[in-house]
């Protein structure tokens, strides 16, 4: 899915001295979970029960906390600026400026927190929460009635935190597989190269050296910033998912090991430092921005690309190229494995019931239950209808039950025939969908796509189901292991971080197979000298004790 950045650490004085004024800006929080229980309508409540959207005006600030984030104008896309005509929602983005933990730090010490943080979860989130910065949901989730009816208890009692409260909307929360990373492999230069076997890491190999001979002015392996790259650690071993790299520790029996000493880590990074020396990897994956990325993947001026949601591009890119030329076009393929492995046990990707990221409300809101009410609402199938399709009567009008969704959307001609503008849409809405539903919107346009033709299937949808879903591995044990960066086993983890950053751009780099693991047990040892072992088993106790959460003990 996409790229994590965390905070800067402070003194842990000044955070908290931060953190106190601001916490008395704002003590009206929400409640004692003594309120109604009811929630009006699924869609959006009654006057007396609560927030009612579209009769009082909503305004709120949110902060995407990502380097990468960049929210688009909130009213600009049809999608958003029918919400905000008709819920009568405006909602103004703070810019993290491309420097996110700066950013939020300064945002902190100049006591402008704004009204709503999207951000990952674990440690982070903790952070605010300890030092009493953010409204706690659980009247809120009692009184409005779709998240609780969609996520479910389970998944709610994850984010519950040890004071008991929860203080976190879930985005693409899911019940079910989800996810998008993968290999899409571009069809021109596939069928002009012979369309040769595409499966192991050795055909693979093969395929991109013609690439490079026939095509020199196209990327032969396109790995986006660098996930791409991670990908191709699921390909060495059996039910090894990318998760583990982004964990920086891997399981053995009951206990999490070092990434560095993982016999696969090693393997695939010899792999990815062969691509790169011999140039069929883009030689600026370190540095290239995700504008360049899209404008490669665009254009088709690559042979394999490879990310964390490559479909996010891809989808529009396949329509675009096929308008220009019938022959063109994308496609994605299975996982690629490393000879004699099991390729249904190759996993490029995760999902959790958690989803992605969340939402927080801090206690610089004036109206947060008005937020709850809007976000409780965006996660209704009447408000993914809308973020994700677009208001009713371009794309579907009506609706009706179908695969156990009793108000999936009726799909119009329109989004059969117009799929370019219909994808242009999706792509421009993605990035305001803060509060998805996974299982609503994936039952709801996969049991409709299924029954079209192929050539009128939607591009990701159908790979979705194909491949995707399929290939993507259940995570949600090891979901919030992280310590808090304030602790010592925080500050441990900062530095490993930083060891396993610097080693990888090493190996990348490296000259020979043999220089590679020369650098990974230089990093091993540098992070153990800083008390990796230490981080290690911490991260077990809490994979253990979320073992047990799940098991309901």
């Amino acid at each position: 899915m996409r790229n994590k950045v965390k905070f800067l650490t402070l003194s842990l004085v000044a955070l908290l001295m931060a953190f106190s004024v601001l916490s008395g800006c704002s003590k009206d929080s929400a409640g004692d979970n003594e309120g109604n229980n009811s929630g009006g309508s699924k869609d959006s409540g009654s006057k007396s029960e609560g927030f009612v959207l579209g009769e009082d005006e909503l305004e709120y600030t949110m902060y995407g906390h990502y380097d990468w984030y960049t929210m688009p104008t909130w009213g600009e896309d049809i999608a958003s600026k029918w919400i905000k005509e008709n819920k009568k929602v405006n909602v103004k983005s703070v810019s993290s400026g491309g420097n996110a933990a700066q950013k939020f730090n300064t945002m902190i010490v100049a006591n402008e927190l704004p009204d709503v943080i999207w951000m990952d979860r674990g440690s982070d989130v903790d952070k605010l929460r300890d030092a009493g910065m953010l409204v706690p949901l659980d009247e809120y989730i009692e009184k409005y009635p779709n998240l609780k009816e969609w996520a479910g208890e389970s998944t709610l009692n994850m984010l519950r935190a040890d004071d008991g409260h929860i203080y976190q909307f879930p985005n693409w929360y899911t019940s079910q597989p989800n996810g998008n990373s993968g290999y899409v492999v571009n069809e021109k230069y596939y069928k002009e190269l012979g369309s040769p076997k595409l499966e192991t890491t050795d055909d693979l190999y093969a395929f991109l050296k013609q690439v490079k001979e026939k095509y020199p002015d196209i990327v032969p392996y396109e790995p986006g910033q660098g996930d791409g790259l991670d990908i191709l650690y699921s390909a060495f071993g059996e039910d090894h998912t990318t998760a583990f790299v982004g964990m920086r520790a891997v399981p053995q029996g009951d206990k999490l090991t070092s990434i560095f000493a993982d016999p696969v880590y090693r393997e695939s990074m010899q792999y990815v430092s062969k691509l790169f020396r011999e140039r069929l990897i883009s030689q600026d994956v370190l540095t290239q921005t995700s504008d360049q990325v899209k404008e490669k993947v665009m254009t088709g001026k690559f042979a394999v690309y490879a990310g964390s949601s490559p479909t996010v591009n891809s989808n529009l890119a396949d329509s675009l190229l096929r308008d220009q030329d019938p022959d063109a076009g994308l496609k994605m393929v299975w996982p690629f494995h490393k000879e004699g492995l099991d390729k249904n046990k190759i996993w490029t990707g995760s999902w959790s019931q958690l989803g992605w990221n969340v939402s927080v409300i801090t206690k610089a809101a004036k109206n947060p239950e008005a937020i709850f009410a809007f976000l409780d609402w965006y996660t209704s199938p009447e408000g993914q209808r809308n973020i994700f399709w677009g208001p009713e009567g371009l794309y579907w009008e009506g609706t009706h039950a179908i695969d156990g969704i009793d108000e999936a959307p009726v799909f119009t001609d329109k989004f059969v025939t117009d799929v370019t503008e219909r994808d242009k849409l999706m792509q421009t809405t993605d990035p305001l969908q803060w509060t998805g539903n996974t299982v609503y919107i994936d039952k709801s346009k996969s049991a409709f796509e299924m029954t079209l033709p192929e050539d009128q299937q939607n591009w990701a949808t159908r790979y979705q189901s194909q491949i995707t879903w399929k290939t993507q591995y259940n995570t949600t044990e090891y979901v919030n292991l992280s310590p808090m960066p304030d602790s010592e086993e925080g500050i441990i983890e900062q530095r490993v971080n930083d060891i396993y950053d610097e080693a990888r751009a090493k190996a990348i780099h490296a000259k020979s197979d043999e220089e590679v693991i020369k650098i990974l047990d230089q990093a091993d040892k540098d992070a153990q000298s800083v008390g990796y072992e230490k981080l290690l088993e911490f991260k077990t106790k809490k994979w253990q004790e979320n073992k047990a959460k799940m098991a309901g003990k």
